[in-house]
């Protein structure tokens, strides 16, 4: 399986946890050494700050939603359960940017 930046999937966090929606952020790479993408959750609940960024309406959220880029996570590839839709053009350059903004990039 290879991800691309931008897809959006429902993922299965497992025991204790809960399927929710995450944005891929990393990279296309059809040669990784490991079965993983980096993805930041998507909520609906905003606190204002530059880790959040506003997302467009889609037909796959049901309510206004942010990507939270303060939870960055490595997802195998196995807890995807399956690709709803894309995040592209100035919201995903918005999604870049708060994660250099994050990591001080």
């Amino acid at each position: 399986m290879t991800t691309k930046p931008g897809e959006v999937y429902r993922v299965d966090l497992g025991s204790g946890g809960k399927v929710r929606m995450m944005l891929v952020v990393s990279r296309e790479d059809c040669d990784s050494p490991r079965a993983l993408s980096l993805c930041v959750p998507i909520t609906s609940s905003c606190r204002e700050s530059q880790y959040e960024v506003e997302l467009p309406s889609r037909p796959f959220f049901r309510m206004k939603s942010y990507a939270n880029v303060q939870g960055l996570q490595a997802i195998q590839h196995h807890e995807l359960i399956d690709p709803v839709g894309l995040i592209y053009g100035k919201s995903f350059e918005a999604v870049k940017e708060a994660l250099r903004y994050s990591m001080d990039l």
